[in-house]
């Protein structure tokens, strides 16, 4: 779990997860295009790639292959499971 809140301490990341969300199934590329554009971050590929990378490691993104190109995709499950673990309001406590 600490690698999930370790993930989300920094913007970049949370806006990788943003436009994952927005659009599931983006490459490096249009990862990088959709930062430049919308967020004016201009990080090179490779800070973007390291981002990526601690995401995948925290298991809020999924990859799979297809041929060359690496596709990225959101996993909510880690943010579910911290959201699980604390009640919404005093009516959810036992």
């Amino acid at each position: 779990m600490a690698d999930v809140f370790r993930a989300l301490d920094d913007r970049t990341r949370r806006l990788v997860l943003d436009e994952l969300v927005a659009r599931d199934g983006q490459t490096l590329f249009e990862i990088c295009t959709t930062l430049v554009t919308r967020h004016g971050v201009s990080s090179t590929r490779q800070a973007i790639s390291q981002h990526l990378a601690v995401l995948e490691d925290a298991g809020l993104v999924v990859t799979e292959r297809r041929g060359r190109t690496k596709i990225h995709h959101f996993d909510g499950a880690p943010l579910a499971t911290i959201a699980a673990r604390w009640p919404t309001s005093r009516e959810d406590t036992p």
